[in-house]
């Protein structure tokens, strides 16, 4: 048995990938692994049986094998690796390719983050014709990318929810709805965010003749949304991407013991009390003056701009609308960088796959656009979100190569909040080992594993691996 665990509203990306690595494991503790078996595939390499298989299975380890895979088990052919065929790789990135492809019978966008338009086609199929289909083939012509009607989607709900809320709340200022409004600002938050993440690495999400709007709207949704004006952009993408977790990385964790309380609350706080000075520092460090000018300039203009409304308008409407929520934003990006980086290899933390994680879960896969798929964005910023699962199985031999970490079954918030519990072995559970020494991994030895990766780095440590001396 893998041990592995289907959560019912896995994508459907998430439950090919999952059910590649379990096969994986399975295939290495039989101590086989599976042909180039063809049956039941196309002239593409696809598999249908595989794609129904995948699609309906919702069980952990005990589901059954297709016949193709147990022909290629009973083969018996060993890889040393303890990885799977390339057929069944080929297999499930071919399904994957064709729901992204416009030109396939199996494309599929996505239009809402909870549902795939698949299974609305089967249960409503009066309500896809007439409403689903006609919005899809309009939305498909704004949006950037035709597999990218969610985001117009939710585009569509910020603008008509969020913003009139906010309206009414400097309008007509009652306690209830500025708490119900802080809710909702809190519910849309993660999605929005990385809806956000998309748009600064592929420079929009709206099709080019759209670009007047996809420029205006940040500055309208950000601050209900809990961030200020391009400081996301800056931070994230001129900043962390460049530094990539190293010294001079603001929000680096090498110097934090990752599993202690009292270093979190440090970086934290840290980082809500003084990212606004040392962003625009680190620009003017590097010579990047007219950066480190515009960066400081949209964050006090934003400060400004709350201080404005608080004293001139209603400060209640003003701490509902805008203050609480950037503060909980500022908290949320911690604890989810922290959760993303806290796991650092001992030996070559300057490795994109050594600092930073993989996890197949659904509140960072379906609800945030992939986003779980962390090492495969570090290794790659521009690449778009629905390529990462594929892109992660392409791969999947360098990650185990690498010792890459991969998790499923919890999410970045819970890496964080199981660390700092100490309880590691709820991380080892929810570890799907890759390769064959993670496959051959006890319990036991998967603990001490994670253990190390969380160790605090010395300064000396610092200038060791990293080959020069760091701005701490």
């Amino acid at each position: 048995m893998a041990g592995i665990v289907y959560a019912h509203d896995l994508s459907i990306a998430d439950r090919l990938v999952l059910k590649n690595l379990e096969d994986d494991i399975i295939h290495h503790s039989e101590g086989k692994a599976p042909c180039n078996d063809d049956s039941d595939s196309d002239a593409n390499g696809s598999s249908t049986s595989s794609l129904v298989e995948v699609e309906s299975s919702s069980s952990s380890s005990s589901s059954s094998s297709s016949s193709g895979t147990l022909k290629c088990r009973e083969a018996g052919f060993a890889k040393p690796d303890g990885t799977g065929s390339s057929r069944e790789d080929e297999q499930a990135i071919a399904i994957m390719k064709a729901m992204s492809d416009p030109k396939s019978d199996e494309f599929e966008p996505t239009v809402f983050v909870s549902v795939d338009l698949r299974d609305l086609k089967r249960r409503y199929p009066r309500l896809d014709k007439h409403v689903l289909q006609p919005y899809v083939r309009w939305a498909s012509g704004i949006a950037r990318r035709p597999t990218d009607v969610v985001f117009l989607t939710h585009l569509l709900l910020y603008l008509t929810t969020s913003l009139p809320s906010a309206v009414y709340l400097f309008w007509h200022f009652t306690y209830l709805h500025g708490v119900l409004h802080f809710a909702m600002s809190f519910y849309f938050m993660g999605t929005y965010t990385l809806m956000m993440h998309q748009h600064i690495h592929q420079r929009g999400i709206l099709a080019p003749k759209y670009s007047f709007i996809d420029t205006l709207f940040p500055y309208i949704t950000d601050p209900l949304l809990g961030h200020t004006w391009n400081t996301y952009y800056y931070h994230h993408v001129k900043h962390h991407h460049i530094e990539g977790n190293g010294p001079n990385d603001l929000s680096s964790t090498l110097r934090f013991q990752r599993d202690s309380p009292l270093d979190f609350a440090y970086y934290v706080f840290r980082f809500m009390l003084l990212i606004w000075l040392e962003l625009p520092l680190y620009f003017v460090s590097k010579a990047r003056y007219g950066m480190a000018l515009r960066c400081l300039f949209f964050e006090v203009a934003n400060y400004a701009a709350y201080v404005l409304l608080a004293t001139l308008v209603h400060w209640r409407a003003t701490l509902f609308a805008f203050v609480l929520p950037l503060a909980l934003m500022r908290i949320g990006l911690m604890v989810g960088n922290w959760g993303q980086h806290a796991l650092v290899d001992r030996d070559e933390p300057d490795s994109d796959f050594r600092s930073s994680i993989t996890l197949i879960d659904v509140p960072s896969n379906r609800y945030c656009f992939n986003d779980g798929y962390h090492t495969s964005h570090h290794l790659n910023p521009l690449r778009h979100w629905r390529d990462h699962p594929q892109a992660f199985l392409k791969q999947k031999h360098t990650y185990a190569k690498e010792g890459a970490l991969v998790f499923h079954d919890i999410d970045y918030l819970m890496i964080t909040v199981r660390l700092l519990m100490k309880d590691y072995e709820r991380l080892a559970r929810c570890l799907v080992p890759i390769g064959a020494d993670q496959i051959s991994m006890t319990m036991d030895e998967r603990v001490a594993m994670l253990k190390r990766h969380t160790r605090r780095f010395t300064e000396e440590e610092i200038r060791q691996k990293f080959g020069k001396t760091p701005n701490p």
